[in-house]
């Protein structure tokens, strides 16, 4: 009883944010750090998971899109490329051009070394868990190799990404790049919030924040401005949550309130009163194949835009409008946990639980309220491996 008291104490602290933090609360990831050295059963799993992989990750080359073997309508290996799954090279022309289209076979190339989707989340994974990792122990290796693996994918000449994604999600021969690759580049969140991490230490000298912070610059003004940005910008699922999440974070990394503020103000508005109805039903994931694994999806969106709302003094996870709120979305999950599969009354493939876990973190961190902690308990109890104990503010749904 005590233990849990005191895990309800910790998701229950104080809500006050370093403001040379992204999205991880800072201030929490301390008290879990000193909890973590005094060998605190309950994040015991999760930490030796974290370790694991951030050892592997000693091993793994430095990740560039220079690396890939198949090169992008431009030419230039240093443009993002990646193209829908379904999509295969044409056998009735000698180069393959205009793609067709095999509906549920997977073309193995948009999955593997030959374009960049893959490689962006292996490396925004690695990084990610160097930087924790370093973090809760102190070992420099971790973050000397985090750092290696940032200057290759944005400061390096030779192997840097260029600062768009004109080249996401194509159909070569068709299409040289579409809208809804945007959310390929949510991994860069958490990237962000790495970098802000390992500069609040001191780990990373000013020039290089300063040319990482120029790049995100960069992306960020070809998000809001080129055509495929606005495609993104106006979807209706969580496609468009996720824009949203991304151009908030990466204006605040860069320090440009006012748009992270705006950003904010059309979220609420343009995507959470229209994706939420008055149940806290996602209607858009609902229709899915995996209802319960979007639905979450979707609120590791909302619940960064919750989070940035902190940052800039805007009440993001108390907004409603025409009953309408982003705490009825995830009071919708959480009636969910804890129940059988069968509970869930839309189709699910692969109905697992524990996607709801850093969802219901969030919710019991921000709302305070005995339902989403009783949640948030019985996930992390269930999957004490979980990253989500160690990132508080935050939320991984992949």
């Amino acid at each position: 009883m005590k233990c849990k008291l005191a895990w309800l104490a910790l998701v229950l602290s104080s809500s006050a944010f370093a403001t040379d933090c992204l999205t991880w609360d800072c201030q929490q990831m301390q008290t879990i750090k000193t909890q973590i050295a005094q060998h605190d059963g309950r994040y015991t799993a999760a930490w030796q998971a974290l370790q694991k992989q951030a050892d592997a990750a000693l091993s793994h080359p430095r990740w560039a899109v220079t690396d890939k073997t198949l090169t992008p309508a431009s030419g230039d290996k240093h443009d993002y490329f990646s193209f829908g799954p379904y999509w295969w090279p044409n056998p009735d022309s000698k180069d393959g051009l205009p793609y067709i289209r095999k509906d549920g076979q997977i073309n193995p190339d948009a999955k593997t070394r030959a374009t960049d989707s893959k490689r962006m989340v292996q490396f925004s994974d690695d990084v990610r868990a160097l930087t924790l990792a370093w973090y809760y122990s102190g070992e420099g290796k971790y973050a000397q190799k985090a750092q290696q693996m940032l200057r290759a994918w944005f400061l390096d000449d030779s192997t840097r990404m260029n600062p768009h994604l004109k080249y996401a999600q194509a159909i070569p021969g068709i299409v040289d790049g579409r809208g809804i690759g945007i959310i390929d580049t949510r991994v860069l969140i958490d990237v962000a919030d790495s970098i802000a991490l390992l500069a609040t230490q001191g780990i990373i000298p000013s020039d290089e924040l300063a040319g990482y912070q120029k790049w995100y610059a960069d992306y960020t003004a070809w998000l809001k401005t080129s055509r495929n940005g606005f495609e993104e910008a106006n979807w209706y699922n969580n496609h468009g949550a996720w824009y949203d999440a991304q151009v908030t974070a990466f204006s605040l990394f860069t320090d440009d309130k006012a748009a992270a503020a705006e950003q904010i103000d059309i979220f609420k508005l343009r995507h959470l009163a229209s994706q939420v109805n008055s149940q806290g039903e996602i209607t858009s994931e609902l229709e899915r194949t995996r209802s319960f694994h979007y639905s979450n999806f979707a609120l590791a969106a909302y619940a960064r835009m919750g989070r940035y709302g902190e940052k800039l003094n805007a009440d993001v996870w108390g907004f409603e409008l025409d009953g309408r709120s982003m705490k009825k979305a995830f009071a919708f999950i959480s009636d969910q946990i804890g129940k059988s599969p069968q509970a869930w009354r839309y189709q699910e493939l692969r109905f697992t639980p524990s996607e709801a876990t850093g969802p219901m973190l969030a919710a019991a961190r921000a709302y305070k309220e005995a339902a989403f902690t009783r949640s948030a308990r019985l996930l992390a109890d269930e999957n004490p491996q979980d990253i989500n104990l160690l990132i508080p503010g935050s939320v991984l749904v992949k």
